[in-house]
């Protein structure tokens, strides 16, 4: 017998450390050569680590949400024969849930209390849960669930809790996510319907992960940030009209969402405001203007926001910026996107789609100065000009405009003239077309 202790792999992005956010095995587990060991989490992407060799789990480096140091151990496993220390194979990136997935409940799977523990680099062996009945908590087989199209993170959480996938029901898009455990479990707890005025099931959820990420980022964002919003009334009628028009027309070309009619207003009235398009280093005390635009698209993931970056959006048509949506959109569905496509937006665009509300005061994606968030179209009655020098009452589809900016480094009047710039472009669409 020998012991084989593998040490956490250099991922290859340059980091220090990597978050532990799930593990796939405990001591006392056998685990077979290329099988999973644990996830761990760096800046931009969720890492499955593979264990180069077979044998009996003995110690495990740390709980989940812990922190550990690129080439420490993460497991030590006892083998048939002797074996070195070493990293094994190489990490398999997992993949993310699809973007625009708006789960109900939070996406965090570990039913543990809230905050960070201290990071650890020692191995320390990690006991099952406390007074854990496996008899009274049966795992359904995996064959059964593996038909389910359910993300990782619901199907670990399945498991723990020993709900057989195949017999919940979801809500929408035959995908079961977090929101249908809860219904789930709650029509369970309660032998059927539960009443009205009945409460869900208390939860306690330990921040990990994306989620801790995502927390992080936010709170860094409004602690050094000095935000300001501005709000504008948008007539998209003529918008509408022209995206009808051109979607009839499409061929074999995406269809073209508003996003794309939005992107490129932004990107036509930017030159005039150099300022919304950069980044601020606020310890260097330097504002980085970006000649191009890299626009961020915030989505809401099962997994938390991401933020695909369409690069030089600006030398983009229609057409294009539709397709580049479309990609990236694929590509975090399907795992394969690259770092640079997570990294690098100067200035991003938020929207809540159908949820989008009548304003909104979007948090800066740092170090960034400026995120633009459009809000729902609603149809309502305005005052239009009749041709004869007078005015008549019409129904007009109109969308509101929100942005935030970075008071240190955008002034008031900048933020409402870009905005207003903007606004000409999508209530005179035409303008989009011309070269």
């Amino acid at each position: 017998m020998g012991k084989f202790t593998f040490n956490l792999p250099d991922i290859g992005e340059g980091i220090a450390e990597a978050e532990i956010v799930a593990w796939h095995v405990k001591v006392g587990d056998r685990v077979e050569e290329d099988g999973k060991i644990a996830d761990v989490m760096t800046d931009k992407a969720t890492v499955e680590m593979e264990s180069p060799v077979s044998g009996v789990v003995l110690s495990v480096a740390g709980a989940e949400g812990d922190m550990i140091a690129i080439g420490s151990p993460l497991v030590v496993i006892e083998t048939e024969g002797d074996v070195a220390e070493g990293t094994g194979h190489e990490p398999v990136a997992q993949d993310p849930p699809p973007l625009g997935e708006v789960a109900a409940a939070s996406p965090l799977t570990e039913g543990e209390q809230n905050g960070q523990q201290a990071p650890s680099a020692s191995l320390r062996s990690a006991p099952p849960p406390a007074g854990e009945d496996l008899e009274a908590k049966p795992v359904a087989a995996p064959a059964a669930n593996a038909k389910v199209l359910a993300s990782p993170a619901v199907r670990a959480r399945a498991a723990e809790l020993g709900i057989d996938l195949g017999e919940v029901k979801p809500a929408e898009d035959g995908r079961v996510r977090h929101s249908d455990l809860d219904a789930f479990l709650a029509y369970n707890a309660g032998g059927g319907f539960r009443a009205p005025g009945s409460r869900a099931v208390d939860q306690q959820i330990k921040v990990i992960g994306m989620r801790r990420r995502i927390a992080e980022n936010m709170a860094a964002s409004k602690r050094n940030i000095p935000h300001f919003s501005y709000v504008e009334e948008c007539d998209v009628t003529a918008l509408e009209q022209m995206r009808a028009q051109l979607n009839a027309a499409r061929g074999a070309r995406p269809k073209l969402t508003m996003l794309p009619l939005l992107i490129t207003a932004i990107c036509r009235a930017l030159p005039d405001f150099p300022m919304l398009n950069a980044r601020f280093d606020d310890e260097a005390g330097v504002i980085h203007r970006s000649g191009a635009v890299h626009l961020g698209m915030a989505a809401q993931t099962d997994a938390g926001l991401m933020v695909p970056v369409i690069r030089n959006a600006q030398d983009k048509n229609l057409w294009q910026l539709a397709s580049e949506i479309v990609r990236l959109a694929d590509a975090a569905r399907n795992g394969t996107a690259k770092s640079e496509e997570l990294s690098g937006s100067t200035i991003t665009l938020t929207s809540l789609g159908p949820l989008g509300g009548v304003a909104h005061t979007p948090v800066i994606n740092r170090p960034e100065v400026a995120i633009i968030g459009p809000n729902r179209i609603v149809e309502r009655p305005m005052y239009v000009p009749d041709g004869m020098g007078g005015e008549r009452i019409e129904k007009r589809k109109t969308m509101n405009v929100s942005i935030s900016c970075d008071h240190r480094v955008v002034d008031g009047w900048d933020a409402a003239s870009f905005v207003q710039a903007v606004k000409r472009l999508i209530e005179t669409p035409v303008l989009l077309l011309a070269d």
